[in-house]
């Protein structure tokens, strides 16, 4: 625990046999009191491997359901723990596990409610592997956001993400996609919500093991920004009534 506060890392993991025993050894767990692996459907050794490593609460999807349903699971079971921090890490070895720490004492200080581990920050994306048309469309996209979301953020796509139980609590993130742009949607809401979020400088990592959609999928993505966006503005300006903005701002 960090100043009372219960600390539960989630792992939404899908083929992350190659990297997931790295991953886990490197959460630092002198602050973090569970660790919740979600698998969607591997058809690799995701869970055995999950279970040797001595994890206790591990769930299976019994087919791919997408990224975003795995994080629904992932944030169900984490509230169920009565968590107080709930951070997101990809078992991918992707983002260090070494900011846990960091990231969980940004929120139990009270100072932010949502923390993201920026790969922008810093400016070893390129140095750190990222491909070049995922750079710039990073870029291309975070300017866009931040115009019309009102934000000055690094980005909008990390998916190194802490939040405070009480985001999961407000946020009907039970809307959102079961895809990828589920993440993008999120930060949608935490931002329409007018939660507070701090950001930490992420080292870049991009290796054979490490996750990644292809580049139609970014382009699908990408075209889901868009509109995740657009939906944004028309309900902040009472256009639209979207059940996934139902939202009290916070004041």
């Amino acid at each position: 625990m960090i100043y009372n506060h219960k600390v539960v890392v989630v792992l939404p993991a899908y083929n992350a046999a190659a990297t997931l025993t790295q991953t886990v050894q490197e959460i630092d767990r002198s602050i973090v009191d569970e660790i919740i692996l979600v698998d969607d459907a591997s058809r690799d050794e995701t869970v055995a491997i999950a279970r040797q490593l001595g994890l206790s609460h591990i769930i299976v999807h019994p087919e791919n359901r997408g990224y975003g349903a795995n994080q629904k699971t992932c944030y169900r079971a984490a509230l169920d723990m009565n968590a107080d921090i709930i951070i997101m890490l990809h078992p991918d070895y992707q983002y260090t596990p070494k900011l846990l720490p960091v990231m969980a004492h940004m929120i139990a200080s009270g100072l932010y409610d949502v923390v993201l581990g920026s790969r922008i920050l810093g400016g070893t994306a390129l140095k750190g592997g990222m491909p070049l048309y995922k750079y710039i469309a990073n870029r291309a996209l975070t300017f866009f956001q931040n115009l019309l979301l009102g934000a000055k953020l690094s980005e909008y796509h990390t998916g190194y993400r802490a939040y405070h139980r009480r985001v999961l609590l407000a946020i009907p993130w039970q809307y959102n996609s079961d895809d990828f742009i589920f993440d993008n949607e999120f930060l949608s809401q935490v931002i329409y919500a007018g939660f507070r979020i701090g950001e930490v400088s992420c080292p870049t990592r991009y290796f054979p093991e490490a996750s990644s959609i292809n580049f139609p999928r970014s382009v699908r993505y990408g075209l889901g920004v868009l509109r995740v966006s657009i939906q944004h503005l028309l309900n902040k300006a009472k256009l639209l009534d979207s059940p996934a903005y139902k939202i009290d701002p916070i004041t």
